[in-house]
């Protein structure tokens, strides 16, 4: 994700970093090029079409194009939400994890508490590789993951059951694992939350249908505006085209917020901000 200054207006318009422009300019230019074959046809035989229908045809790929944005930015926020849950719920098993469990008992569920939101991250992505996970593993584990499908499954259980075997051994009481298994149930269903974002694309028919309606309105809208624009056609219909393949293809870099792109979610940096307060609360002793 870009960080930036609202109020740094001019350095926003010029920025390229994030900017949709480099991919809808080749469907700009295209555009513009029938703008110069409408006006071509119309000084040659003075064809052009009427200006109603488009007219008429703008409002009903307007209302598209605003359900597409809204639709794709609904996920954008469904997702930061449920990482902002997720973060705060690592903080809270970490202060009981810190807490209820006596001495150097609390290290492991602590660890694996930030390698279950590294191997989430890693599903939502799509990625399998275990080694930049780093010393969040350790061998046995890595070993175990290697071929396991549902990973982030196996390390709810691994947490679960290292809570467990406290209780057993007489270090954590049990009612004070009921305390904490509400927040490991809430790391799961934060994501799964993210995952049904990813697993639930926008409908075909819908990307399909807005798709071709934009190609046939913007490609088709030179000859009926070319005979008040004359010349300047080419440039009105580039700007119309930048306007509208730019709102759709904002919709589409938005609609799966999980990625590496400059304007998905800052995943890793909410990661290190988790390790780091992981990390806080163990070392955390009482004053005194």
């Amino acid at each position: 994700m870009i960080d930036y200054d609202v109020r740094a207006w001019m350095r926003i318009v010029l920025s390229l970093r994030g900017s949709v422009v480099p991919r809808v300019m080749p469907r700009v230019l295209v555009a513009m090029g029938g703008g110069g074959l409408a006006f071509y046809l119309y000084r040659s035989t003075g064809f052009h079409l009427p200006a109603i229908g488009h007219t008429l045809l703008s409002v009903a790929l307007g209302l598209l194009l605003v359900f597409r944005t809204n639709a794709s930015y609904d996920r954008f926020w469904e997702g930061r939400r449920l990482f902002g849950a997720y973060t705060n719920r690592a903080r809270d098993l970490a202060r009981q994890l810190v807490g209820y469990l006596e001495g150097p008992a609390s290290a492991t569920p602590l660890r694996l508490v930030a390698l279950h939101y590294a191997l989430v991250v890693q599903t939502l992505r799509g990625e399998r590789e275990l080694a930049p996970l780093g010393e969040l593993l350790t061998e046995p584990e890595r070993a175990e993951l290697e071929s396991c499908a549902g990973r982030p499954m196996r390390v709810l259980t691994w947490i679960t059951q290292h809570l467990r075997a406290a209780v057993r051994e007489g270090v954590l009481p049990e009612p004070r694992l009921l305390l904490i298994d509400p927040n490991i149930t809430a790391l799961a269903d934060a994501w799964g939350g993210a995952e049904r974002i990813v697993r639930t694309p926008i409908p075909f028919a819908y990307a399909q249908h807005i798709k071709i309606f934009l190609v046939l309105f913007t490609f088709s809208a030179p000859f009926a505006m070319v005979d008040v624009m004359g010349a300047l056609t080419p440039l009105a219909i580039g700007i119309l085209a930048f306007a509208l393949f730019g709102i759709e293809e904002i919709g589409i870099e938005i609609e799966d917020p999980f990625g590496h792109d400059d304007n998905d979610l800052p995943l890793d940096r909410i990661g290190e901000n988790i390790r780091r307060e992981l990390d806080v609360a163990q070392r955390t002793q009482l004053p005194g």
